[in-house]
């Protein structure tokens, strides 16, 4: 099993995701796993919001769709390329413009990970130093978008099967919503992975 599972399903992450997400939703799940390297004397990246995948849809300030992670697989300085956030930017319009000047860096050491939301401007630092800067990205969505890395083609039957429910279920194996993402009629697709008859009437509105 990729050491990655431990990370996507890290409890006191998780609990961070649970309590910063809209309030009314039913579910979120794993919007994309991914690796970044930033390598020596790379340039900084631009600065965006990594909710604007969803078409640049203008969400309203007070509904919270995505919590974005960055793990530190080493130092992050700096001068190496520490992602740089915005701070506050997450309460501004869509269409505020930032300066790299108006960034700070999100310094930390090996093993940490920083959260921020979906709407928080933010970009990787420029790395002038002679050492690849490395992280893993994993980021979490509301359970009714469609999420950015497509699950369900990134691993075989097999491979989810082995995973723990829980990574399964982040996955998008179990409904996102109320009468949303069910298979035949009713049964939820935690179904194809253990051949019970979980269905989705056990999601009720909120």
């Amino acid at each position: 099993m990729p050491a990655s599972i431990a990370l996507i399903a890290h409890p006191l992450v998780l609990d961070v995701v649970e309590r910063s997400l809209w309030p009314k939703k039913t579910t979120f799940q794993l919007h994309l796993s991914q690796s970044i390297a930033i390598g020596p004397q790379s340039p900084a990246q631009h600065l965006h919001r990594d909710h604007w995948c969803f078409d640049f849809f203008p969400f309203p300030r007070d509904v919270d769709v995505e919590v974005s992670t960055i793990w530190a697989l080493n130092d992050f300085s700096e001068v190496n390329g520490a992602t740089r956030v915005v701070p506050d930017s997450h309460r501004t319009p869509d269409d505020r413009r930032y300066e790299p000047a108006d960034t700070v860096p999100a310094e930390m050491p090996r093993g940490s990970v920083v959260l921020y939301l979906g709407s928080t401007v933010h970009g990787g630092g420029a790395n002038r130093s002679d050492r690849t800067r490395v992280g893993i990205n994993v980021d979490y969505v509301l359970g009714w978008l469609r999420q950015e890395e497509n699950q369900y083609l990134s691993y075989s039957l097999d491979e989810v099967r082995a995973m723990p429910e829980r990574v399964q279920r982040l996955l998008g194996y179990e409904p996102g919503a109320y009468a949303l993402g069910y298979l035949d009629g009713g049964r939820s697709p935690m179904t194809l992975l253990t051949g019970g008859n979980e269905g989705f009437q056990t999601f009720a509105p909120r």
